[in-house]
């Protein structure tokens, strides 16, 4: 093989797949809160399959699930609890400022 083929060539990873959040004796009910809590977002939003690593089957059983304890109000529909900013606040009081273009014409005009 020549030098210039070789760089392309890639390593072979290993395939593992890792397992899902949801093992076979877990129950995908509403009243599982402490599932759907996993397999929601801060925000309140359904993860996706590829997320939650879970299949078809138990996707849609999630959904269900998710759905019906949003309409129980067990879970909310949008989390109202605000993201951490590192201590900083999103909106802060500006000081005035005076502009000075605006002045200036006012002078000019007199």
């Amino acid at each position: 093989m020549d030098k210039s083929k070789r760089l392309f060539v890639k390593s072979k990873q290993s395939f593992r797949r890792s397992l899902s959040p949801i093992q076979s004796g877990d129950r995908i009910d509403y009243k599982n809160m402490s599932l759907l809590y996993r397999l929601i977002s801060q925000q309140g939003k359904i993860l996706s399959r590829r997320v939650n690593k879970s299949t078809l089957k138990q996707q849609r059983l999630i959904t269900i699930a998710i759905k019906q304890a949003r309409i129980l109000s067990l879970l909310p529909f949008v989390n109202s609890l605000p993201f951490v900013n590192n201590g900083k606040k999103k909106y802060e009081k500006r000081e005035s400022i005076t502009r000075t273009p605006t002045t200036v014409l006012k002078k000019k005009k007199k």
